[in-house]
């Protein structure tokens, strides 16, 4: 089964790089944290497949490529701060913990939050800070941090999460355009809501961020 999953990872990384994932930090991120241990046991031999699978209470673990893409537009260095809304399985905190010097991750759902720590723990990732809570508002008592991701589908960035990025940090977030559409944005932070620099990067498909705010 290793051997086999080794095999199946090798793929996987082949395939990122075919899809226009460059980063070797990314790339070693994916090929060092184990998918299969974020998924339910049904799904081990589908860890390294390139697509999102279900993690239980309507959530899903987003497809690798999508967290690679996610990651890479962050462009990080090794000594950023985090923010994450929405830990679900806990694997793209895995990643974003490789490669930046602390992630605060939020997530509504406590038994998911629950897992996600005994991941963390089985990897002995120590740089990751979890909160069970609404994430909606972000987490205004640890901001300013370097960069934020959210990684369920919002119709709207609030600006009272943008004003917890520093200057010239980076928004990751999918963004529900239409009743059927979402799209994801980098969202480069300036001193003014309306100075931000917005890209976008394509169509995405993700849960929708629930919240007693929204």
């Amino acid at each position: 089964m290793l051997y086999e999953n080794s095999i199946q990872k090798a793929n996987l990384i082949m395939s990122l790089r075919s899809m226009g994932i460059s980063s070797k930090d990314v790339l070693n991120a994916i090929e060092t944290i184990p998918r299969e241990l974020f998924l339910p046991s049904n799904f081990h031999s589908y860890a390294y497949k390139n697509n999102p699978l279900p993690i239980g209470f309507e959530q899903t673990i987003s497809q690798p490529y999508i967290v690679a893409l996610m990651t890479e537009a962050l462009n990080l260095k090794g000594n950023e701060i985090i923010l994450e809304i929405g830990t679900g399985s806990g694997y793209q905190t895995s990643v974003l913990s490789l490669l930046s010097r602390r992630v605060y991750s939020i997530e509504r759902i406590k038994p998911l939050l629950v897992n996600a720590l005994l991941c963390f723990k089985k990897l002995k990732l120590t740089n990751i800070v979890s909160k069970h809570d609404d994430g909606f508002l972000g987490w205004p008592k640890l901001a300013p941090f370097d960069h934020l991701i959210i990684t369920c589908a919002i119709k709207k960035i609030d600006d009272r999460l943008l004003n917890q990025v520093r200057y010239n940090g980076i928004c990751i977030a999918p963004v529900a355009t239409s009743l059927n559409q979402q799209r994801l944005k980098k969202i480069i932070v300036k001193d003014k809501r309306e100075n931000d620099i917005w890209e976008d990067l394509g169509e995405v498909s993700f849960v929708p961020l629930v919240s007693d705010y929204d």
